[in-house]
């Protein structure tokens, strides 16, 4: 049927709901609404197409949907008003009314108007179990970036998270400080691939594997090797791009090594904004090591930015040119680290971007 393919087609129940009663109107030639049941004492129709005047009073509709058995359609008014129940798998959802002037119902109307209201219900269920579940993640993705570590007091750090649009699932996207000893901190940025609960289960696994590494002091190319060991050693672990960087203040340098990560930005208020070379070897996850590090210099004045993907790629645009885009963005010679955070993701428009963002940004404290 041409009409069911109408509806359904996001994962957004008023959308559903307004698809049902677009198609419903335009079949029987009246007017078609939904009655949402257990939500008010006094209920109203919402998602109503054609004249409302033809429609049963709510109140009538839902006592008569409360007494039909299971799904079966309820006739009222001379034949001219048609109630049907919203249920799929035993599960109420609310009601379907529609009516119409001077042509009582036959019951094949009532057997069609009864298969859309089923596929309306299953796509309104799966539309919920959606949001259950990208709300479960997003309990879970926030309470594991809430507090990514503290680094040393010799450091200012900022950290933000935008899960991309509304209704997608929030994916493995995030950040983490580590301290070290003599006063230095670990930055890390990572990004699991895909969405999803299972991407945030196993960036939460490639962060607490991270964490323990992390405590032998090892160099970041180091890290990354076991990284990539433990990963590989799992069949069913995700692979991730990550980058690492030891700040060290006291020296004034900061050593980097990357996986299969886009480089981080350097922003000098006198100079611009830069991108560091650093080597990068591939994913984690793979098995294939081969990591290696850079040592630059890190002067008061600069402040480094660590990022996944999702703030400058840019559907169809050579990912080159997507960092020149970033290397193009000026700040302020005063500015903190959560202004240079506020102006980056501003200026490349990062709360409309196509991919989750994760973004560091750090400079040496001035004591």
């Amino acid at each position: 049927m041409r009409a069911a393919a109408r509806i359904g087609s996001t994962l957004d129940e008023e959308t559903t709901w307004s698809e049902l009663t677009g198609v419903v109107a335009g079949l029987v030639g009246g007017a078609a609404a939904v009655l949402r049941t257990g939500r008010d004492d006094r209920p109203r129709y919402q998602a109503v197409v054609g004249n409302p005047v033809v429609l049963p009073a709510a109140g009538w509709a839902g006592a008569a949907a409360r007494e039909a058995a299971g799904a079966r359609p309820v006739l009222g008014a001379g034949g001219l008003a048609l109630c049907v129940p919203l249920v799929v798998g035993g599960r109420p959802y609310g009601v379907l009314v529609s009516g119409r002037e001077a042509t009582p119902f036959t019951p094949a109307e009532a057997d069609v108007l009864s298969g859309l209201a089923e596929i309306a219900a299953a796509h309104v269920r799966h539309a919920r179990e959606h949001d259950a579940v990208s709300g479960m993640v997003g309990t879970l993705q926030r309470a594991l970036l809430s507090e990514p570590g503290r680094p040393h007091p010799n450091l200012d750090v900022a950290v933000r998270y935008l899960p991309v649009g509304r209704n997608a699932m929030i994916g493995g996207d995030w950040c983490e400080t580590v301290r070290l000893h003599f006063g230095r901190t670990l930055l890390v940025v990572g990004d699991v691939m895909g969405h999803g609960l299972e991407a945030a289960v196993d960036m939460n696994a490639y962060r607490s594997a991270l964490r323990y590494i992390a405590s032998a002091d090892l160099p970041p190319h180091r890290i990354l090797r076991q990284l990539d060991d433990i990963a590989s050693a799992e069949p069913d672990r995700r692979p991730a791009t990550c980058l690492i960087a030891q700040v060290d203040p006291n020296r004034g340098r900061v050593t980097l090594a990357g996986a299969g990560h886009l480089p981080p930005a350097v922003v000098d208020g006198h100079s611009g904004t830069s991108l560091l070379p650093v080597p990068v070897g591939p994913p984690l996850g793979t098995g294939l090591g081969g990591y290696d590090a850079a040592t630059f210099r890190l002067a008061p004045s600069q402040t480094l930015l660590l990022f996944t993907d999702g703030l400058v790629e840019r559907r169809g645009e050579d990912i080159d040119r997507s960092l020149h885009r970033l290397a193009r963005v000026e700040f302020d010679a005063c500015s903190g680290v959560e202004d240079i955070l506020d102006t980056v993701l501003a200026r490349l428009d990062a709360r409309h971007a196509e991919d989750d963002v994760a973004v560091l940004a750090a400079r040496l404290h001035h004591r």
